[in-house]
């Protein structure tokens, strides 16, 4: 069955056009009501989070209903662009050119084709073995030994990160679940709207109720009253979900769960990783929403374990 001819994908894209335009409208009321400068300053940040949502949204859309190729072809391209944010705040010079070439334009593509080949075996581990040796023995010939482990690890990390885990998204399309053939592209759609919206979630909790910073160095906005809220919420969405998952209530409640945990673990060490370069965001090619790894920073450990928990269990 085509995903076009979902009726239950449609519904869902449709409903969350219906909730961008909802938030669209509100913004543009609060921005003619709230007369304060922090309140504005608030209101607009919102307004070009929901601006930046609209183009993210339609892309994912299209990718979605369009099957297999059309998400692994968007999944791809989005790790193509976090590597490249990923490398241009890491210690990399001219000696590591040639690794970085085979990383963006061998490796890169070679972990995607084996998604969209739907073989698994050496898709799950091109990049943690065989990238790992490769580049690693492609930057020794190079013959630079000054902070070699620094940058060997930083590339090697950047393809774990930005590829490897990424990768697992659009790999929940070659997943067999008895009873679930054709449409695996719902199960891609909870997890991206779930790990998503709990960061939203998060972010509104913890503007009107946050007042205890969970980890103030590295992310002083991440409070518990928004963590609390959020992951309920997230929680909340995902049982409400359970129709369009090979899941019943109680156990997509605890997959929500899973993800919106570790969707939190993995844009906490991803801020953490941008303190440590000093710089507030990965880029800037999404207006109001930073760079391309910002966006998908909640994606990096949900992704993998999401996967894992579902082809072990379904």
């Amino acid at each position: 069955m085509s995903s076009f001819d979902d009726h239950e994908l449609l519904w869902l894209l449709a409903g969350l056009a219906a909730l961008l335009l909802t938030a669209t409208a509100v913004g543009q009321v609060l921005e003619r009501l709230v007369a304060t400068p922090s309140g504005g300053e608030t209101v607009d940040n919102v307004n070009a989070r929901v601006r930046a949502w609209w183009v993210m949204s339609i892309a994912f859309a299209i990718a979605v209903a369009s099957g297999g190729v059309g998400s692994v072809v968007l999944f791809a391209l989005i790790s193509f662009l976090a590597l490249r944010e990923f490398v241009t705040l890491s210690p990399t010079g001219r000696v590591d050119h040639a690794a970085l070439v085979w990383s963006f334009f061998l490796v890169t593509p070679a972990q995607y084709v084996l998604v969209g080949v739907q073989w698994y075996g050496l898709f799950s581990i091109l990049i943690p073995v065989y990238a790992f040796l490769f580049v690693t023995a492609r930057l020794v010939l190079a013959g630079e030994t000054e902070r070699f482990l620094e940058r060997a690890a930083t590339i090697q990390w950047g393809l774990m990160a930005c590829v490897y885990c990424i990768s697992y998204a659009p790999a929940l399309l070659l997943l067999d679940i008895e009873g679930y053939e054709g449409e695996n592209a719902k199960l891609l759609f909870f997890l991206v709207i779930v790990v998503q919206l709990s960061d939203v979630f998060q972010y509104v909790w913890g503007k009107l109720f946050g007042r205890h910073p969970i980890a103030p160095a590295i992310s002083p906005n991440k409070t518990w009253e928004g963590f609390v809220g959020g992951i309920a919420c997230a929680v909340l969405l995902g049982t409400s979900l359970w129709w369009i998952t090979p899941f019943n209530p109680w156990q997509a409640a605890l997959m929500a769960l899973a993800i919106a945990l570790m969707g939190f673990v993995g844009g906490l060490v991803m801020s953490a990783i941008k303190r440590d370069r000093g710089v507030k965001d990965y880029g800037s090619l999404i207006h109001g929403h930073g760079g391309v790894l910002d966006r998908v920073d909640s994606l990096l450990f949900a992704a993998p374990l999401f996967f894992h928990l579902t082809r072990f269990f379904f």
